[in-house]
């Protein structure tokens, strides 16, 4: 693994999130100073920031359209790395994820070169790959087909990105399905297996290449500052791919159930996917089920690292059942579970 710079001073958007929140702590207990500019959307985004606060790192409660508090928090700041992102706001129309996702960007990174930033790390997503990769090996130069707003507006974000002309360094970061401490995606999954009450929809039978959270953490650390990262765009998951039914099988093993897990077939749930995105989207309302929130039961991605294990000298350690296990523990030391 690259060794990080311990005197970079780095400028984290997106901090209320699960993976900015363990990142900014993780930085600054390698020796790193670390500012959080971050909007706060409801009371588990709010606790994080808190927690960071607490621990005495600086956070800043601003959107990124806030301009001024923006650049006002840049000032000496060596790195950013940018986070934030509209992605869950099923209700939202694709305008809103272009504001956020694209024009944000284009924003901060003006901002940013304006501050005399030194490298501007972008974290992308899996999301612009788009369909299931039907047993092929993805990597950076593979073709992007993104199927949603969230997808598409990151493989624009990535072209801005790419397109940006300066002497302020960038790297582009394509993140996999991350999971680990401080993650509430997955709750729902560890509490239904632990109480029995889990239901797989389809055969289980598609693969996920999870990264453990603090994985991750160390491999965008290694953005910042590898001398090959510059200019470059990588894939950052983990090691191993696992089954849907190897991850419920892991996580029963990590909470100590041993019930059996029963399946439905996929068809009815996507048929009820689309009318509720079709009927409550228009009028701005959440579906209580959309298709992207499917994807975890249909889409299979199998992605080559080798990229990141020769510019960064990164290659993610944890596999799926140490990294379960140490989801529970967080999760039952934090009442969760």
């Amino acid at each position: 693994m690259t060794v990080d710079n311990p005197q970079s001073r780095i400028f984290i958007t997106g901090g209320s999130g699960f993976i900015g929140s363990r990142l900014a702590r993780l930085a600054v207990e390698r020796g790193h100073a670390v500012t959080v500019v971050t909007a706060v959307n409801n009371a588990t985004e709010r606790a994080r920031c808190d927690a960071l606060a607490q621990a005495g790192i600086a956070v800043q409660v601003a959107p990124l359209e806030d301009s001024f508090a923006v650049a006002r928090s840049l000032i000496a700041h060596e790195v950013v790395i940018h986070l934030a992102a509209a992605q869950h706001e099923a209700q939202a129309g694709e305008s809103h994820f272009h504001q956020v996702n694209v024009e944000g960007t284009r924003r901060l990174l003006g901002l940013a070169a304006r501050a005399g930033v030194r490298r501007f790390v972008h974290g992308s997503t899996i999301g612009v790959y788009g369909a299931a990769s039907s047993g092929r090996i993805l990597n950076e130069e593979s073709k992007l087909a993104p199927d949603n707003p969230y997808g598409r507006t990151k493989a624009v974000a990535e072209t801005v990105v790419r397109g940006f002309e300066g002497p302020m360094e960038t790297c582009i970061v394509r993140i996999s399905e991350t999971y680990g401490p401080g993650d509430m995606r997955l709750l729902k999954l560890f509490r239904g297996v632990h109480s029995g009450h889990y239901l797989t929809l389809g055969r289980g039978t598609n693969e996920h290449q999870l990264i453990y959270v603090d994985d991750l953490v160390q491999a965008l650390l290694a953005a910042c500052d590898a001398p090959k990262a510059s200019g470059e765009t990588l894939v950052l998951a983990g090691s191993e791919r696992v089954t849907t039914n190897a991850m419920v099988s892991a996580i029963g093993a990590a909470v100590g159930s041993r019930r059996h897990v029963f399946h439905a077939p996929m068809w009815p749930f996507v048929a009820a996917a689309y009318v509720f995105e079709a009927t409550l989207s228009p009028l701005g309302l959440k579906p209580p089920l959309h298709r992207r929130r499917l994807d975890f039961f249909r889409k299979s991605f199998r992605f080559s690292t080798a990229k990141a294990e020769q510019l960064l000298g990164f290659r993610a350690e944890t596999p799926f059942l140490a990294g379960a296990r140490g989801t529970a523990e967080w999760y039952r030391a934090n009442g969760y579970l």
